[in-house]
């Protein structure tokens, strides 16, 4: 899609963007208001449990950052609804948003596990329930990362994948089961009385250990 049509596409469009303080969001919705400023509306989701926190967080800057045009929206991508509590943003948004654009995520290859599925893959689960609420929705646009492995030439090269398959070559990844697989593993670590250190060491080994076996 060439430039001039992507700009009139996004013309009196109603965006939701997640991750909203993350680097690649930051230089994204800068481009948007300088290249299309005739965008109707930015919602802009920014980990916090409510508006209370997100005051708190901005501070006197949150003033300014609210304009005709910018929205910032208290939530969370690891919760159903992004986390939004507040009924009437979540009926406005589902009723007003155009676009989706998830820019949330983890790129710590060295995540715990537990963190890493609840914000890189039930996270995203959750952005596409809410885009499917969305009674306007004209797209979807997820950003992900792709871990890079193997050398030719002294030059790294991304090993290519398919939809479903995983890291040992198979398919049928279930999300659930590696969820439940998570909460067991949990449940038997706080039972057994181990300390955050030790949680966090066993949700990274976990994490190992599930990528050669699924």
């Amino acid at each position: 899609m060439e430039l001039g049509s992507v700009l009139q596409f996004l013309q009196n469009r109603t965006i939701l963007v997640t991750g909203a303080t993350g680097f690649l969001a930051k230089i994204f919705v800068e481009k948007i208001l300088r290249v299309q400023p005739n965008v109707k509306k930015l919602y802009l989701l920014l980990r916090a449990a409510d508006t209370k926190v997100l005051k708190e967080k901005c501070g006197p800057n949150l003033t300014s950052m609210i304009s005709e045009k910018v929205t910032p929206v208290a939530g969370d991508i690891t919760y159903e609804n992004l986390g939004v509590k507040d009924s009437n943003l979540l009926e406005e948004m589902w009723r007003e948003v155009d676009i989706v654009v998830n820019l949330a995520a983890t790129t710590n290859f060295d995540e715990r596990y537990d963190v890493s599925i609840a914000i890189n893959t039930m996270g995203a689960k959750h952005v596409l329930n809410f885009a499917k609420k969305c009674l306007k929705i004209k797209l979807l646009l997820h950003v992900s990362t792709a871990y890079v492995s193997g050398e030719k030439e002294g030059l790294i090269q991304e090993n290519p994948y398919y939809m479903g398959e995983t890291l040992n070559g198979t398919s049928g990844l279930d999300i659930d089961v590696e969820k439940k697989v998570v909460e067991e593993r949990l449940s038997e670590l706080q039972a057994e009385g181990a300390t955050e250190k030790e949680i966090r060491r066993a949700m990274k080994d976990l994490g190992i250990q599930r990528s050669e076996t699924i």
